[in-house]
């Protein structure tokens, strides 16, 4: 029984951090310059609609990729992609009219899948010849009605991790940053949203910054940790698109969450040191789509200095420090290899 859930959460964490980085990654990408080019070119609106369509998907994709980990067959995986979509919250009916709404919740997203999937080896071949009529069927109003009850709840746990970050803006502004962005550091390689937090907090201003830029020095780190194993592709892919794809890998081996959180706490603390502010937008995206730098330096004069500092807080410092980091807890402390960090998206 314990190896059945092992494989249920595992392969569920595997196919969700490939779904989150398959679903966001375009809005990741190109948002950003899209939205600086739509004065010239209003024509590129598009894009930035094909994006939003494509990171509301994100409970769906999910879900294929988790049904594709476990080798579902396609109707299992369709299943659980119906489930998945009832359980994130994203999909609303009012007056007859479904919207939808951001990406859904991530942590009800996983509950769900969880479920759908448990649905699935528990009723195995038995439906034989009605598989096809009765599975999606029973997967959607189970599961997908057992995480469209948790959604309040579970969604309950953003709220107060919000609160508690709400509290911490008011500490001395260095302490402040160095804790600001290793939680942060740690929320962008959970299921919880980054964005969705600080949005929910209206966090701006130097909190924002050192937010951000913990973000920023996981992101690095984590690309350089398994660079080794891993392709260039995948490896820029953590600071470009979303370290979360790394979810399965620190989910299961916990330790190796240390390393990252003590370069997100002095990136974080730098932030605060040299006053770099952000948005709640940018307090939750990192270095992908630039969000990070431009909202740096939305309100700093553009001057050669204040550029160079941006530089070097959101790129060549994070670079440095996932190096030291590399060689200090792989080569010389033995805390971890690059193995640890292998991503197989074939």
């Amino acid at each position: 029984m314990m190896k059945i859930f092992k494989k249920i959460g595992l392969d569920t964490l595997n196919g969700l951090s490939i779904g989150i980085v398959v679903a966001l990654i375009p809005g990741a990408l190109v948002n950003q310059l899209v939205q600086a080019l739509l004065p010239t070119w209003p024509q590129l609106q598009f894009i930035l609609a094909l994006t939003a369509f494509a990171s509301g998907l994100l409970p769906a994709i999910s879900a294929v990729c988790v049904g594709m980990t476990a080798k579902l067959s396609p109707i299992q995986t369709s299943a659980l992609a119906l489930a998945a979509i009832a359980g994130a919250g994203n999909f609303t009916m009012k007056n007859g009219n479904i919207t939808v709404n951001g990406s859904g919740d991530v942590i009800n997203i996983a509950i769900t899948i969880m479920i759908g999937y448990g649905v699935i080896l528990l009723l195995g071949k038995s439906l034989k010849a009605y598989t096809i009529l009765l599975l999606p069927l029973i997967v959607l109003v189970v599961a997908g009605g057992i995480g469209h009850l948790t959604l309040i709840p579970v969604g309950k746990i953003t709220t107060l991790i919000g609160i508690g970050i709400e509290h911490l803006i008011g500490l001395q502004p260095i302490l402040m940053g160095i804790i600001m962005g290793i939680i942060f550091g740690l929320l962008i390689v959970s299921p919880i949203s980054s964005v969705g937090i600080a949005t929910a907090i209206s966090l701006s201003g130097i909190a924002a910054g050192s937010a951000n830029l913990g973000i920023v020095g996981v992101s690095f780190a984590l690309a350089i940790f398994g660079w080794q194993v891993n392709s260039f592709g995948t490896s820029i892919a953590h600071f470009l698109g979303s370290p979360k794809m790394q979810i399965a890998n620190l989910m299961t081996n916990p330790k190796l969450l240390l390393p990252i959180s003590i370069n997100a706490g002095i990136l974080g603390g730098l932030g605060a040191i040299f006053k770099i502010g952000g948005t709640p937008m940018s307090a939750g995206f990192g270095f992908s789509g630039l969000i990070g730098p431009l909202a740096a330096l939305a309100n700093r004069p553009s001057d050669f200095a204040n550029i160079s500092l941006v530089i070097i807080l959101f790129f060549i410092l994070p670079i440095a420090l996932g190096l030291v980091a590399n060689y200090l807890f792989n080569y010389k402390l033995h805390f971890f290899t690059a193995e640890d960090f292998a991503l197989n998206f074939e």
